[in-house]
């Protein structure tokens, strides 16, 4: 179909005011994702700096990487359908609070809670929600420091607050969260009691792996 058919279409099935409705909640949305890529910027360069300053006083890296994502506007959509929220930039902004995703994998257990103190010290960073999958796992063994933060982003004229969802993990929680994923979701799969009995398994022994592993760090840096 040619852009004039196209064009022809959308004609015939809205109105002009509804077109126009349409074309500003797009240019909305688009400025406001745009707000959340400069978010995830922002708190991406603040563990960037606090890594490179934690390795001068505790000679070590206590982060072992750093990686950020958009939730994508199907996904945002549907959500948004499920939880019977209108579809326009306010309301999204409002009730979505994972739309900019930080995920921040550590060396050890201790590094979660430490990176996390550092970060919410910060003059500028706004705590909005705090859940800890690390002392209180989820049923199915996940495990994983979930904080929703308010960050300011810096415009041409103006300074906004947007929200970011971070989650800490030491790179066992990841390793484990990361194979579940893909062994539990595989298409057309459906998992019996018995294989989640196992990855709940799995999930219990690489926590245990952590801990053990955080006692021979603390034995050796003590």
């Amino acid at each position: 179909m040619s852009n004039e058919s196209r064009i022809g279409k959308l004609l015939e099935t809205y109105s002009h005011n509804e077109l126009e409705d349409i074309i500003r909640t797009g240019r909305e949305f688009k400025k406001l994702m745009s707000y959340y890529k400069c978010a995830l910027m922002e708190v991406e360069t603040k563990f960037r700096v606090l890594n490179e300053n934690m390795s001068l006083e505790y000679d070590r890296n206590p982060i072992e990487s750093i990686k950020t994502r958009m939730k994508s506007p199907e996904s945002i959509l549907e959500k948004m359908i499920r939880r019977d929220i209108p579809f326009n930039p306010q309301d999204l902004e409002e009730n979505l609070f994972d739309i900019a995703g930080v995920r921040v994998i550590c060396s050890f257990p201790k590094d979660v809670y430490l990176l996390e103190e550092y970060l919410l010290r910060q003059d500028d960073v706004v705590l909005v929600e705090r859940k800890d999958y690390i002392e209180n796992p989820k049923e199915n063994g996940y495990r994983s420091l979930h904080l929703i933060v308010s960050v300011p982003i810096f415009l041409a004229g103006e300074t906004k607050m947007m929200n970011v969802e971070i989650q800490f993990r030491t790179i066992a929680m990841d390793f484990w969260a990361s194979l579940e994923h893909k062994v539990k979701y595989k298409k057309n799969y459906h998992c019996d009691e018995a294989v989640l009995d196992k990855l709940k398994q799995c999930a219990e022994d690489a926590a245990k792996l952590d801990n053990e592993m955080q006692a021979i760090h603390d034995i050796i840096v003590s």
